[in-house]
């Protein structure tokens, strides 16, 4: 299975095109769009939010909504192409207005500019920008079709915002009470903290990270490889993550918090339980030798904070040379929830890369037959 995007942040729309899909696969255009929403919603978001309401078309692919084994193209409409049309469209636009030269750090600019030989950090932004992370929400959200079909259910919440933490410890079944919330934090009084610290930033221009968790519940053991280092499930996951814009760190399982303890309270130990093996912990994080356990696979991601902020930091304008603060384009204080949504879809693809090559399959009743035949 693979995905291949496309598509500018003020352009005329977001296309993704999977290939790989077995045919006769339902595709829930609903569930898909609800994500979208979700992408869009959450404490601390930018008045861009109020422009798009995002919603997926599929334009190839699918019959009677049913996949039917061809390449599935979809596309997410971008409503403020037709403000921006002036200065973006690809027949022709006036590129002297709307350019960017006081470029901001933290972002692409800067080195986009360098790299593809622009003098207009707009050229870059456009693609840079966490705008595209609709059409892999509206990816994950068919990766997520196909998963249910074997009962590999995928979903997460926010543990931290703007260095306020939840450390308390959730089921599974849990989790998807959090997209109740306006922060998608399941402890009340930390959410509200949270939000505080969100308010205090807005007023001094300032903007917040986090972080996020999700999880995967219902994966066999034996997808990824500890054969071949381009096929384990923890570097197909991580790599994933951390191609998401803003994601500065990934962890597994217990990540880093295993480098200080010993052994002996890090490896998770093996017993029989009705004559199957079992594990009491899953320090692990679902993922041993490069390879799904069947525990439950536990990401967390870091998201670092917005580099877009109102007030502007130190920078230079690559117009002049001369020393400058740094542009301002629309932006969120915070944007951990839309994060959360977009880290919960790019591991939902990521486990349905996996498990696609191991299975194969041209047909959805082959691939779950060849599932149920798995230990």
């Amino acid at each position: 299975m693979k995905l291949t995007t496309a598509g500018e942040s003020h352009g005329k729309c977001l296309v993704g095109i999977i290939e790989g899909l077995p045919s006769n696969m339902p595709v829930d255009i609903q569930f898909i769009n609800s994500l979208l929403s979700l992408r869009q919603s959450g404490y601390g978001r930018g008045g861009r939010q109020k422009i798009e309401r995002d919603e997926i078309e599929i334009l190839s692919g699918v019959r009677d909504g049913k996949t039917l084994g061809s390449p599935l193209a979809f596309a997410v409409v971008n409503r403020d192409y037709e403000n921006w049309k002036p200065y973006m469209a690809p027949e022709g636009a006036d590129t002297s207005c709307r350019r960017l030269t006081r470029v901001r750090p933290g972002h692409a600019d800067l080195t986009g500019m360098i790299k593809y030989d622009t003098d207009d950090a707009r050229n870059i932004l456009e693609r840079a920008s966490a705008r595209e992370t609709a059409v892999r929400v509206a990816a994950g959200g068919i990766a997520m079709c196909y998963l249910k079909r074997l009962g590999v259910c995928v979903s997460g919440y926010v543990r931290s915002v703007g260095g306020v933490r939840d450390d308390g410890e959730y089921a599974f079944e849990e989790l998807e009470e959090a997209k109740k919330h306006p922060l998608f934090m399941l402890d009340g009084r930390i959410e509200a903290e949270a939000m505080a610290a969100i308010d205090r930033l807005k007023e001094e221009g300032d903007t917040a990270g986090g972080v996020i968790e999700v999880r995967v519940k219902g994966l066999k053991s034996g997808f990824g490889s500890c054969m071949q280092y381009s096929k384990k499930l923890d570097a197909l996951i991580c790599s994933a993550v951390m191609s998401v814009q803003a994601i500065k760190g990934v962890e597994i399982g217990l990540g880093f918090a295993a480098a200080q303890r010993p052994g002996s309270a890090v490896h998770d130990e093996i017993f029989l339980k009705d004559g199957r093996p079992c594990r009491a912990t899953n320090n692990a994080g679902g993922i041993e030798g490069g390879m799904s356990n069947g525990e439950e696979i536990v990401v967390r991601a870091a998201m670092k904070p917005i580099p877009t902020l109102m007030r502007g930091l130190n920078t230079i304008d690559t117009a002049t040379g001369l020393a400058a603060r740094a542009a301002g384009e629309r932006s969120d204080v915070a944007a951990v929830c839309a994060c959360e949504i977009i880290v919960e879809s790019v591991v939902a693809f990521a486990v349905a890369e996996a498990v696609a090559d191991r299975l194969g399959g041209d047909n959805l009743r082959e691939v779950e037959e060849r599932y149920s035949l798995l230990p």
